[in-house]
């Protein structure tokens, strides 16, 4: 029995509409469901899962979709009731003190000092709601992904031109002022500014220098892709300009993907033009021609060490165990990912990955031989699901599946803490060491945070650690753990 709602008009955050779908799938008898904004991407997922009626057909791209498969007429009809009964619940939490508007005019009209906009909707509308701010002269930061690179370039040369930051699409992290945004972590004020065009190595970069008594002017978040020949780095640029006009910045740090040669070039020459001293933290880059005032990084580790002035090392753990098999990374964050790979190909190992790296094997297979890692928050894995970040469950089930291979030596994982982020992910990896019957390999974990951070870095540190996991300071750090963990053995394709 497949029975859809239509909610008119309706509009709420995905986080929220996912949590809602998971709650009804619980629901006695219900086999699947899932609450979705129309839009011709999210239609066609739900005809995909076999989850579409005639109703949810005809909804449009401004109406909500409720649908429910269940064993019985009855069984749907209770999650539909459930899902209008939740969703009009959390329209009222969210009225409570709040101002609701539905255009950006309106937005202003309630908030008039206001000078930087967070767009956060369906991909297919960001780029026009982007357009509309840009041209009542805030700046934007786009949440959103699934914008096409064709809007992008044309809203960052609009935002260039306007003398404005274009942050994103797709841009999950940034600290504007002091003041977190999306995905990121309670890091003090102070005189090192980043431009990232990644959420994760911002959050790294960040909280390493955060916990070693640094703080933060500013973090721009400038989008996967601006640094992609087709955009040219133009927000990397626009954010270079705004930290080296700040007087509050002394340090400016760039962490990104190796980008072109052509865009590598024109962001060393504006480099070369400023005062300030740079770290460029490009990771799998090969040998960079930079100016006297820039220094290479290699990892995440070493960017917030070079502008921080300290040094982090820790050797492994003397009870570490040095096992026979493979490393199984299990990560939610893709730059995180990316670093532990770099690590261990650097340490000799054959590594493959879903994560792009230079010189790096593909993963082909999850569950092939060899030594493997995973980004659980590609978008293969986030169709329909939230980001592991803000629900893990899917990584847990394939770490204790990875626990329970006879062949696994080291599970590596990270856990991104910080707004936004699950309230206890610690918590829940502790959960799944308990359950997991036959125990072979042993398991390695960062955490990207700090003490302020509402889950509390220590607090999720000290909980993992009496699980018996070991626990370093940084996430490359992890990396050469789980190196040092193996190199006893065989360093090729079969672990």
């Amino acid at each position: 029995m497949i029975l859809n709602r239509v909610r008119r008009g309706f509009y709420a955050d995905s986080v929220v509409l996912m949590r809602i779908s998971r709650a009804l799938s619980s629901q006695p008898g219900v086999e699947l469901a899932a609450v979705m904004i129309g839009t011709r991407a999210n239609i066609a997922l739900l005809r995909e899962a076999g989850l579409l009626d005639a109703t949810g057909e005809a909804a449009g791209a401004n109406d909500l979709i409720i649908a429910v498969r269940a064993a019985r007429e009855e069984a749907a009809q209770a999650a539909l009731t459930e899902a209008d009964r939740l969703l009009d619940a959390r329209v009222a939490a969210a009225a409570e003190g709040v101002a609701t508007v539905r255009s950006v005019d309106a937005a202003l009209g309630a908030l008039p000092q206001a000078n930087l906009a967070l767009i956060s909707v369906p991909g297919e509308f960001a780029a026009a709601q982007a357009r509309r701010a840009l041209a009542r002269g805030l700046h934007v930061m786009i949440f959103s992904d699934h914008v096409s690179i064709e809007d992008e370039v044309e809203l960052k040369r609009a935002a260039a031109a306007a003398g404005l930051l274009l942050m994103g699409p797709d841009c999950g992290t940034s600290l504007i002022a002091g003041t977190a945004l999306a995905f990121a972590n309670a890091v003090p004020r102070g005189d090192i500014g980043l431009v990232s065009a990644s959420g994760t190595g911002l959050q790294e970069v960040s909280c390493l220098l955060g916990r070693a008594g640094h703080g933060i002017s500013h973090g721009i978040g400038v989008g996967g892709r601006d640094l992609h020949d087709a955009v040219g780095g133009l927000m990397t640029l626009a954010a270079i300009d705004a930290l080296d006009a700040d007087p509050a910045t002394r340090h400016i740090v760039l962490i990104s993907k190796p980008p072109s040669p052509a865009v590598t070039a024109r962001i060393a020459a504006r480099i070369a033009q400023s005062a300030k001293p740079f770290t460029l933290c490009l990771l799998g880059a090969a040998q960079v021609e930079l100016p006297r005032n820039a220094r290479l990084a290699l990892t995440l580790q070493q960017a917030a060490e070079i502008s921080g002035g300290f040094t982090l090392h820790a050797p492994p753990p003397a009870d570490l165990p040095r096992r026979r098999g493979s490393i199984k990374g299990l990560y939610a964050g893709g730059t995180l990912c990316a670093e532990a790979q770099l690590i261990l190909m650097g340490a000799g190992l054959t590594v493959s990955s879903n994560v792009p790296v230079p010189g790096a094997a593909a993963l082909a297979d999850e569950d092939a031989p060899g030594h493997a890692l995973i980004d659980f928050g590609s978008e293969r894995f986030t169709r329909a699901r939230l980001h592991p970040m803000i629900d893990p469950e899917l990584r847990n089930a394939r770490l204790a599946a990875a626990l329970e291979h006879p062949q696994t030596a080291v599970a590596l994982i990270d856990l991104v803490i910080g707004y936004g982020a699950h309230p206890d992910p610690a918590g829940q990896v502790v959960q799944v060491l308990a359950g997991t019957r036959r125990r072979h390999a042993a398991v390695i974990a960062s955490v990207t945070g700090t003490e302020q951070d509402p889950q509390g870095y220590s607090g999720q540190v000290a909980a993992l650690r009496a699980a018996g996991i070991a626990v370093a300071a940084s996430n490359a750090q992890a990396a050469l753990w789980a190196a040092h963990a193996v190199a006893a053995h065989d360093r090729g394709p079969n672990g």
